[in-house]
């Protein structure tokens, strides 16, 4: 999968990329997520922009060695700080 293909968007700002999924339908946010984390020298942090709570992603991003933490978490939204643990 190239950039083109992922779903959603993301955007870099100052305070690291932004992966923002709100809109689509399983599986996608946690492929387009999993996907930018994989990219070779990413490191984070990567804030995640989620419709609803990912408790699938949560196993995901342990395994990968990443860790997370809620900067946002209403009824519509959650946004997670992604970093990869040292």
């Amino acid at each position: 999968m190239n950039i083109v293909d992922v779903p959603g968007s993301h955007w870099q700002a100052a305070d690291g990329l932004h992966v923002d999924t709100r809109g689509l339908l399983p599986p996608d946010p946690m492929v387009a997520i999993l996907w930018h984390l994989e990219r070779p020298g990413q490191f984070g942090p990567v804030t995640a922009h989620i419709d609803r709570n990912p408790v699938h992603l949560f196993p995901e991003l342990h395994e990968r060695g990443w860790n997370y933490e809620y900067a946002l978490e209403t009824e519509t939204e959650v946004q997670l700080v992604l970093r990869k643990a040292t």
